[in-house]
């Protein structure tokens, strides 16, 4: 059987041309080749100069994380040549060269592998607390199974996205890795958090972006409404709300995340698949009920 082949996904908004190539440079060291490279400029009008074999892909308008991620992934596919999609952030670096080659290994060693998570650290070498994909994470080299992934830097199954439809594009800005990784554990598909996979990102805070609290709470509805048995929801909702009031010191935060939630309730969010009691039990059983 032929090894996998990897397929490199970078999103950006045109705003980081010397992150972007570096992060292109680092992606050329690695010690197993990636067999495609895309880069996708969301809404960004022109690329800058791409090295050669980097397909580039200008969109005229933002369409969002979720949206420009399609975009690489149905790129991806018209090739056919690629069984494991990669995305990384634009200002992320591969400080290691074995990424690529480690990753094939993992796809190869089990076929129903869905999505693999990186761990995210900083120039120091500090990850913070929210990129640490489950409940205690107070340790981030303790990897394992678990229920979502992190969006900077992770592996994807072409196969997995097949089935289970890419990603949430009504979504456009976050919690679309948890309505993926919710609908790989339905599927079947194990999800794994890897900490030798490194992606060093700059530190920062998810609140930098404007839309950061309305889009929050906005998806926060939607991921119950999609995905939750119907008794589940009220308490997915009303956990969260209660992490946000306690957690949340800008009121003009706390009002764009109550005008959110309240357009989540209002607005339809997609096509309503509740997930099997099975697939609640096996997350319970991963440390991380599907309320918390």
């Amino acid at each position: 059987m032929t090894r996998p082949r990897v397929g490199v996904a970078v999103l950006t908004m045109g705003n980081r041309p010397a992150e972007l190539l570096a992060l292109l440079e680092s992606v050329a060291k690695q010690d197993e080749s990636a067999a495609r490279i895309v880069v996708v400029g969301n809404g960004t009008g022109s690329l800058p100069v791409l090295p050669a074999g980097v397909d580039g892909v200008e969109l005229a308008e933002n369409r969002g994380v979720s949206g420009g991620r399609n975009v690489a992934w149905e790129r991806l596919r018209e090739h056919g040549d690629v069984d494991v999609l990669v995305d990384l952030d634009d200002d992320g670096l591969l400080v290691d060269t074995d990424v690529i080659r480690r990753i094939v290994d993992l796809y190869e060693a089990d076929r129903g592998l869905g999505i693999v998570s990186f761990r995210i650290a900083d120039e120091q070498g500090q990850t913070q607390r929210r990129h640490v994909p489950r409940l205690r994470a107070k340790d981030p080299m303790r990897g394992g199974k678990v229920t979502t992934f992190l969006g900077g830097g992770h592996g994807l199954s072409m196969r997995m996205l097949e089935e289970t439809g890419g990603w949430p594009e009504e979504f456009f800005f976050t919690h679309e890795e948890t309505d993926l990784a919710w609908r790989a554990l339905d599927g079947g598909w194990t999800v794994y958090y890897e900490p030798k996979l490194l992606l060093q990102h700059p530190k920062t805070s998810p609140a930098r972006h404007a839309v950061y609290y309305r889009m929050t709470a906005r998806n926060r509805v939607w991921l119950a409404k999609r995905h939750l048995p119907v008794p589940l929801v009220p308490v997915y909702l009303g956990v969260w709300t209660a992490l946000t009031l306690s957690r949340t010191r800008s009121l003009g935060g706390l009002r764009a995340w109550a005008g959110g939630f309240a357009e989540g309730v209002r607005r339809p969010c997609g096509a309503r698949r509740p997930m099997r009691w099975s697939t609640v039990w096996r997350m319970t059983r991963l440390g991380r009920p599907p309320v918390i």
